[in-house]
């Protein structure tokens, strides 16, 4: 019998070759990812983490983002040579104190996120922290849709020549992104108009209101690093 032939006879009875399929990897699958731990209001649930860049000097440029998930506000984007843990601190204190506390703050493994100073500290302040799996960028995706637009839109646009003029160029990033750029998944409103008029309708409604709005840092609020 040849080929043609079984092709025929093969036709004929409607054979098919089964296809292949590949598992896949839900998205957000540990106890700390977007999928499992949801926010479901504002200052439910902040990320932050870490972008890294450089001056055109070739020294290090790294960034602390810090968003609310559920209003998508970028609530601070500090720029410094370095961090520790003391740092990152300072940072989350000030927010907590302008804006309040939030329910979870999540975060990859980095050793600035899970030293024990920081996690004492966000403990005693009354906030739990999520940790996403090693190697699982996925699970922190808010994070890492908001670190990639930056990188895409500034970080490979703008050659920066000292660590001040980076820290004024990115806190104009972050007020246009809150103020000035819709969001399709807030109904194409703006975050902060977004969170307005949510916090608005908790007002009406009688629900406790939380959160001050998106801070902007004043000066004398900031660490006090080096600024070349």
């Amino acid at each position: 019998m040849n080929r043609k032939r079984v092709w025929r006879l093969w036709r004929k009875e409607g054979f098919k070759v089964p296809r292949k399929v590949r598992k896949k990897r839900r998205l957000g699958g540990s106890a700390g990812g977007v999928v499992r731990h949801r926010a479901t209001h504002p200052d439910h649930v902040w990320c932050y983490d870490f972008v890294s860049d450089q001056t055109c000097d070739g020294r290090t440029l790294k960034m602390l983002t810090i968003e609310d998930e559920y209003t998508r506000e970028c609530l601070a984007i500090e720029v410094e040579r370095s961090f520790t843990s003391r740092e990152v601190i300072d940072t989350l204190r000030y927010l907590f104190e302008v804006r309040g506390v939030p329910g979870h703050v999540r975060s990859d493994n980095g050793p600035e996120f899970i030293a024990r100073a920081l996690r004492d500290w966000l403990q005693s302040a009354g906030s739990k922290t999520l940790y996403i799996e090693p190697g699982a960028p996925w699970e922190n995706a808010y994070g890492e849709s908001f670190n990639g637009r930056l990188r895409d839109e500034v970080l490979n646009r703008e050659l920066f020549t000292s660590l001040q003029e980076a820290k004024v160029v990115l806190e104009d990033h972050r007020l246009e992104y809150n103020h000035d750029r819709p969001h399709s998944a807030l109904g194409y409103q703006t975050p902060a108009a977004f969170a307005a008029a949510v916090r608005g309708s908790s007002v009406q409604s009688g629900a406790p209101l939380r959160g001050l709005g998106t801070p902007l840092r004043p000066p004398e609020c900031q660490t006090t690093r080096e600024l070349s």
